[in-house]
């Protein structure tokens, strides 16, 4: 939930960061909003399944939580500049305004980018404090 509140929160903060903001309607920008959200939470979904799959092991979230939060935005922001390229550069699916800031060499704007790293790490320490509160759900024999 924090995830998905904050990647909505991110995609509408950043609208001034796209030609879509003074381009389209306000149909389309709400659409576009929506959707880039939906992706946002499949690719934090996918990211953080995929790294449990690879490092994970039956006692996270307990143990085991810098590894898998540092796999889940590193697997984050490989997808993310896979995906600006493809969708900036080759496709032409949406493009920067002047506002955005882009990391030269590889052109990949800044905001998409700091999503990656600070949306995911936020959502996964607030996970970790959360189970920390959560009493072990496996009784004691004789309980």
């Amino acid at each position: 939930m924090i995830s998905l509140v904050s990647h909505l929160i991110w995609e509408i903060i950043q609208l001034p960061l796209y030609t879509i903001w003074s381009t389209a309607s306000p149909h389309e920008i709400a659409f576009a909003v929506l959707h880039c959200t939906a992706g946002d939470l499949l690719i934090a979904l996918a990211t953080l399944m995929g790294s449990l799959a690879v490092i994970g092991d039956r006692e996270w979230p307990n143990r085991g939580r810098l590894r898998i939060a540092g796999l889940t935005v590193f697997g984050g922001l490989i997808y993310t500049i896979f995906s600006e390229w493809l969708n900036t550069g080759v496709r032409g699916s949406w493009a920067y305004s002047d506002l955005m800031p882009t990391l030269p060499p590889i052109g990949t704007g800044l905001s998409p980018l700091l999503q990656w790293v600070l949306i995911p790490t936020l959502a996964l320490a607030a996970m970790g404090r959360i189970s920390q509160d959560v009493p072990d759900a496996d009784p004691s024999p004789g309980d």
